[in-house]
């Protein structure tokens, strides 16, 4: 099963991509945990290493669990193809290394993790490359950002830490007016709620880390590919249009079509950079996947009740979900994530710094960890750990500011997170 207009978003997290494995009758997607597979023959090798025919080599590049991974998110994202890595910013790095070159630039949103705003700020400017930070709710500053030297847009779906949701339609707009590929993080909203592919991006990447494996076991990451871009419409993808060197000058995108970008991803991404996702994490999140959309139901479910309730409370400032009805961000969830806003969110406290920091220390069912997207409600102070080395203007831009607490609701009886959370906001006094 590859997709299909008469299967639902249920069936296919559990279906797409696998099937019972054909040496053994084995229904649920093996773990090939080897390094290397055998040729046939010298010529069936040759065949492989030279992009003439689709198999596996060795395990850097493909492997069959890996590969019914990407099968059954690229078929869940509506895209053409998927490249699985190692991490969530081995996927953001992934879908980046083909378009850009020294010199070049992007232009992203200000409403980003604080670890995606580093590497983009600082890491990325090793590569020569280099990116602007833009109010993604601006317009016009993000037309205007965009120059000659540009080659991708990129944006969260859902922004992590706040719960921000991006007017993709409109973004998709500007980047397709000039030329060049939307990049949409999809990792706070997964698949079941917000389909980036359908509102104009060319790719999507996620943390898998996250919601799609939910349990807190693993990491790793993928790019999803639209196949919806033309690489050859002007000179500034030569990585996709021009000939390749190292494979005696062939050329992706006339080669490979819509699949361009995933086999470039595959065979030069993989092949250099080296951020493989190990079988056994695949494994994991196939299992994970096959209850996204129960999981993603239940944390709708549990954040709208439990963001309803904080702000109602007298220690609480704002609450940030964008499916309350106060949100200004609230009337875009009917038309970017139609199945909810998601459960994640910021609160801000009236004490403070240090009202946070003794909130966090006083929840007990909450786990103060780095990490969102699982089972388990989560709670981390964003200031002072996953956007500390933002300065504080970016901390504020970025919906992260000193007085702010961000929430992972998880699956657990609202009852009890809500019961936890208010003896630790009384404790925070």
């Amino acid at each position: 099963m590859t997709d299909g207009p008469s299967y639902g978003f249920d069936t296919l997290q559990i279906h797409a991509g696998a099937r019972p494995d054909p040496a053994t009758g084995a229904r649920q997607v093996p773990i090939y945990q080897t390094t290397a597979y055998v040729f046939r023959d010298a010529d069936h090798a040759a065949a492989l290493f030279n992009l003439q025919e689709v198999g596996y080599i060795y395990s850097r590049l493909t492997n069959p669990t890996v590969a019914a991974l990407q099968e059954r998110l690229a078929t869940l994202e509506g895209g053409v193809g998927a490249v699985c890595c190692s991490s969530g910013h081995a996927a953001q790095i992934m879908a980046l290394f083909p378009l850009m070159g020294p010199g070049k630039n992007i232009v992203a949103s200000t409403r980003l993790y604080g670890g995606t705003v580093t590497q983009f700020s600082q890491t990325i400017k090793r590569f020569g490359w280099s990116a602007t930070f833009v109010d993604f709710d601006d317009l016009d500053a993000v037309k205007a950002a965009i120059n000659d030297d540009t080659r991708a847009v990129f944006c969260e779906s859902i922004a992590n830490p706040g719960g921000y949701i991006t007017d993709l339609d409109a973004i998709s707009a500007i980047s397709d007016a000039a030329g060049i590929p939307l990049i949409v993080d999809n990792t706070s909203a997964t698949p079941y709620l917000c389909r980036p592919i359908e509102h104009g991006a060319t790719l999507v990447v996620h943390s898998m880390t996250k919601y799609l494996t939910g349990n807190g076991t693993v990491t790793g990451g993928v790019v999803v590919d639209s196949g919806k871009f033309d690489w050859s419409a002007s000179d500034k993808f030569p990585s996709l249009s021009a000939p390749e060197p190292a494979y005696h000058g062939l050329k992706f995108h006339e080669t490979f079509g819509p699949l361009a970008f995933t086999f470039h991803g595959i065979a030069i991404g993989l092949r250099d950079l080296g951020m493989t996702l190990n079988p056994q994490a695949a494994h994991y999140t196939l299992m994970g996947i096959e209850t996204l959309s129960l999981r993603m139901q239940k944390h709708v479910e549990n954040a709208m009740e439990v963001a309803g309730w904080l702000e109602t409370h007298d220690a609480v400032e704002a609450v940030t979900y964008a499916g309350l009805p106060s949100s200004p961000y609230n009337d875009r969830v009917a038309r970017i994530c139609p199945k909810g806003a998601g459960g994640l969110f910021t609160v801000k406290l009236k004490g403070g710094y240090d009202a946070c920091v003794k909130f966090v220390d006083s929840l007990e069912i909450f786990s103060h960890v780095a990490n969102l997207g699982d089972t388990r409600s989560l709670v981390i102070h964003s200031a002072s750990t996953t956007h500390r080395q933002l300065t504080p203007e970016q901390q504020e831009a970025a919906g992260a500011g000193p007085s702010v607490v961000r929430i992972s609701i998880g699956i657990e009886d609202p009852a009890d997170l809500i019961a936890d959370l208010n003896q630790a906001l009384n404790a925070a006094r």
